[in-house]
């Protein structure tokens, strides 16, 4: 059976179909860049029409990104699939402390999300940062809240969580909010997405594609 075997001919091929597929497009360079990466991840051309950035957005992320933020993030998943690597060589981390002890603790004592009760518990030091969200709207919400209630402001929410509750509501707000996103409103969205969105923001701040 003949098939592409190399990973670099295998995604120059993929991203040559998805420039086919999507056609004459009216995004930005970099906004195209992102929205290539979703659409590789998905393998679904149709979200092209969907993600929304915010006009700061990108620019604040590349720079945030290049002066060493860290991304903070709601699941493993997310912290798991980001390219640390490359992060790293800006000096860099990804926190994501759903599983602590502590935060356990603290989120059975309330009744609140551990996703939730994290971000609350990193208060200040979400501040400057990459906040990605790809799971928790309870997480996105208290984001929000931060920033509008002790003004802790990221530099870049990429909010993208999945669901039937609170998801879509969640990024409505923060289309409303003054902080600059990159989102899919409704119920579409999730950790894959949330990933190559940050691959892809990593992508352009080192200026070279990554192995």
């Amino acid at each position: 059976m003949d098939f592409i075997k190399n990973p670099r001919a295998i995604e120059d091929k993929s991203m040559d179909i998805i420039d086919e597929l999507l056609g004459p497009v009216d995004f930005t360079t970099e906004e195209l860049a992102i929205i290539k990466r979703i659409v590789h991840t998905t393998g679904d051309p149709n979200y092209a029409s969907l993600v929304k950035i915010h006009p700061e957005a990108i620019e604040r992320g590349i720079e945030a990104l290049k002066g060493g933020a860290s991304i903070f993030t709601d699941v493993k998943m997310i912290q798991a699939g980001i390219n640390s690597r490359v992060l790293g060589e800006f000096g860099g981390e990804v926190y994501c402390d759903i599983s602590s002890p502590a935060i356990s603790e603290e989120a059975k004592r309330t009744g609140l999300t551990r996703a939730l009760t994290a971000f609350r518990s990193w208060g200040k030091k979400i501040d400057g940062s990459i906040v990605a969200i790809g799971n928790a709207p309870t997480a996105l919400f208290e984001v929000l809240r931060l920033a509008e209630e002790e003004n802790i402001r990221p530099a870049l929410v990429v909010g993208i969580p999945v669901g039937f509750v609170g998801a879509a509501e969640s990024k409505e707000a923060l289309v409303n909010s003054d902080l600059p996103y990159i989102t899919i409103p409704g119920t579409k969205g999730g950790s894959t997405i949330t990933v190559a969105t940050l691959n892809a923001l990593l992508y352009l701040a080192r200026g070279a594609r990554w192995d």
